[in-house]
């Protein structure tokens, strides 16, 4: 109760806050013009150039978990930061959308519906796996919007000992949310969009520094978009409100956040289908509705706080901590779910209504610092965390018949759950110590490290109206990692590796027939092996690396009548991602990726080599954007989207084909009555191509988006 008070208070404080700060900002402006000519309100003056590389739209520094922000060509790991600017430029209002020149990320959920679910180097991350800030468990829920982040960052690869366990035990990578701090400069930003068909959003982004020395700031991002999607007779509706406050001290350093998040849908979701076909059957129009009646709804409200005080020379002592409350009902997983049973694409359509209700908390202490031994310079960390998520958990189902081609006209949906119990309820915890030596200047970097994980859950399952079973597991490992980064000429060529591990959660034996029914494995440890080279100009970036992971899983021996934990997935991937200026006006932004995925212990052997299902061989994404010297402010862009085949089942019998998308944009910066002016326009999916965007499940397909038209304006005050 007094959790659920606090969360109240919190946004009834943002909501004043958000009033005063108008009047605030309202008043100033009246008094004193030069708010109106400041060039700093535009983000890219807000930026430090020095730190950013592609006309701002990508930070040279990640947070990478424990070691803190770290410069890109000192981290032995692949990473991308895409800024705020990119997030601006590129009319983003989703993490998925903000990751659109991200060649080793795919979402495999079709567009319009709270669910995003996400493939790193061939592997699966879900949205309440992303970090914020190197915390787990306190980015919102489902679908996360992105008017109130300043960067999303992309850690390619396992990470168990820089972040710790993530709840769901993904390891093919992690995204890291960085939220917007005020900056030196005022800003008072009001953006408006359109995205077809009639969809319209209004962003307010306000932020300002006081005190003495600049050191109290406040940033304030307001959301509000209502209006019909590209999916026929769906409508979208959502709310955002955050406020985030900081203090820059001598020593002492802090922060606040709190965000209230609210989306909906109604009307319809996207198409996911099972085929008992032979053969995966073309794709209908991404327009197509298959369930009229479903909607979705999502709300999540988080308040997590930040300190580190330098107690003496070169070492810092820090805590952070948050919680969260999410509650979601409706087709929240895009769940549009139609089994195909005909070539003719009859199915039958499964309305699945689910609640879902979660509690965390999550917190990290920790103290790092600087010293010297010889002529070795060390960075160490020593850092304790633990995060604790409730989840309660229904949903009832409704079926009809139906056609992916020509839908039934059926409004029928699954009503809601009456009985809504608790599921799962899981306690990570865990401390990690670090140290990064460097030698010469930094021209030689060691990192080594471990972290000793505990997991601890206990779930429950449901059936009617009662709880009928019950499991729980306690299980503890420890998760080595060691990098290097070699500078052999200059800071402008850095040679990494690194041997990783990520950690999952073991399986537990449900098959009653199994003669070690009931039994518990230890956490699935996930081994990263990489080697690449970072080259960097000033302006223009590269990266290539070579890796291997080695995924363990489940697998059942019948010889035995057992299961156990020596099944595996071997995903090997080259790697080249870039950015930056390629000449004066033209930059580069995107890369290619190639892995080579197969299961290599499976039942009996009965897969062994096969391709893993849910990954294809190729990926890119490239992008050009040209600064147009005729007329001073017009940026053309274009943006091209490959993914290559890819298998849907572990037997490799069904198959869906490649796609390629091409956008196209372009965006104009001007001055109105004195006020730093944007116009931008973008047409995603220009040929209108219809196509199967993923796996999810091991069986299910999801749609990609129509063609859609994006509008927007930017007014700075």
């Amino acid at each position: 109760m007094n959790n659920v008070l606090g969360f109240k208070l919190s946004v009834l404080g943002i909501s004043i806050t958000c009033v005063m700060l108008s009047q605030i900002v309202q008043a100033s402006t009246e008094v004193n013009d030069n708010y109106q000519v400041l060039p700093a309100i535009n983000l890219e003056a807000t930026k430090n150039t020095t730190d950013t590389i592609s006309a701002g739209q990508v930070s040279r520094k990640s947070q990478i978990g424990i070691l803190g922000n770290k410069d890109a060509m000192d981290t032995p790991f692949s990473t991308a930061s895409y800024t705020a600017k990119y997030i601006e430029d590129h009319q983003a209002k989703s993490v998925a959308e903000a990751l659109a020149s991200e060649p080793s990320v795919r979402n495999y959920f079709g567009a319009n519906g709270l669910g995003e679910y996400f493939n790193i180097r061939g592997l699966n991350v879900t949205t309440e796996e992303f970090a914020w800030n190197g915390l787990y468990g306190l980015s919102p829920h489902n679908r996360t919007p992105t008017e109130f982040l300043e960067r999303v960052e992309v850690l390619r690869g396992t990470s168990a000992m820089l972040y710790g366990m993530s709840l769901g035990g993904s390891v093919g990578g992690t995204i890291n949310l960085v939220p917007k701090r005020a900056t030196d400069e005022p800003i008072t930003r009001l953006t408006t969009s359109y995205t077809s068909k009639s969809n319209v959003d209004a962003h307010l982004d306000v932020g300002r520094r006081f005190g003495e020395g600049n050191k109290f700031g406040i940033r304030v991002n307001a959301v509000k978009g209502h209006g019909d999607t590209t999916l026929k007779g769906q409508t979208e509706d959502r709310t955002l409100g955050s406020i985030a406050l900081d203090y820059r001290g001598e020593k002492l350093r802090t922060s606040l956040d709190a965000y209230y998040i609210k989306e909906k849908y109604e009307g319809g979701m996207p198409l996911m289908a099972y085929f008992k076909t032979s053969s995966i059957l073309t794709a209908p129009k991404a327009s197509t509705n298959i369930m009229q009646g479903a909607y979705a709804t999502s709300e999540t409200k988080a308040v997590i706080g930040h300190a580190e005080y330098d107690f003496i020379p070169n070492w810092t002592v820090y805590a952070s901590g948050g919680t969260k409350e999410q509650e979601s009902h409706g087709a929240i997983a895009n769940n549009a779910l139609c089994t195909v049973t005909s070539t003719d694409g009859s199915c039958t359509a499964n309305g699945r209504n689910i609640t879902n209700i979660t509690h965390t908390s999550s917190g990290e202490l920790g103290v790092r610092g600087q010293f010297k031994t010889g002529v070795v310079d060390h960075n160490l960390v020593l850092s304790g965390n633990v995060e604790k998520q409730d989840t309660d958990s229904g949903y009832s189902t409704v079926s009809w018949k139906s056609n992916i081609y020509s839908p039934a006209n059926n409004t029928l949906f699954a009503s809601d759950p009456t009985f809504v119990p608790r599921t799962k309820e899981v306690t990570l915890s865990g401390i990690a110590l670090a140290d990064n030596l460097s030698f010469v200047d930094g021209k030689y970097q060691l990192m080594l490290g471990a972290r000793f994980q505990n997991v601890n859950t206990h779930s429950w399952t449901n059936s009617g109206t009662a709880i009928t079973g019950s499991a729980s597991y306690k299980k503890s490992a420890v998760t080595p990692a060691v990098g290097f980064v070699v500078k052999p000429w200059n800071n402008s060529i850095s040679l990494y590796g690194n041997y990783i591990e990520g950690l999952s959660q073991g399986d537990q034996v449900t098959a009653t027939t199994a003669s070690n029914y009931g039994q518990v494995f230890a956490p699935y440890k996930t081994k990263q092996y990489e080697l690449g080279t970072k080259w960097e100009n000033g302006t223009f970036r590269n990266t290539l690396s070579i890796y291997q992971i080695d995924k363990p899983s489940m697998i059942y021996d019948k010889s035995t009548n057992s299961y156990n934990a020596d099944g595996e997935q071997r995903n090997r991937g080259i790697e080249w991602t870039t950015a930056g200026n390629i000449t004066k006006d033209v930059r580069l932004l995107g890369g290619v990726t190639y892995i080579d995925a197969i299961t290599t212990k499976t039942s009996s052997g009965t897969y062994n080599g096969n391709r893993a299902y849910g990954v294809p061989h190729w990926q890119s994404n490239l992008g050009l954007e040209w600064d147009v010297p005729q007329l001073e402010g017009l940026t053309l862009m274009t943006n091209t989207i490959y993914t290559g085949s890819e298998y849907v089942d572990t037997a490799n019998t069904q198959k869906i084909p490649s796609w390629f998308r091409w956008d196209l944009g372009a965006r104009y910066n001007t001055s109105i009555a004195g006020y730093k002016t944007t116009f931008m326009g973008s047409v995603e999916n220009v040929m209108n191509k219809n196509y199967w965007t993923g796996v999810y499940a091991g069986y299910y397909v999801g749609e990609g988006a129509p063609r859609t038209l994006k509008l927007s304006m930017s007014f700075n005050f």
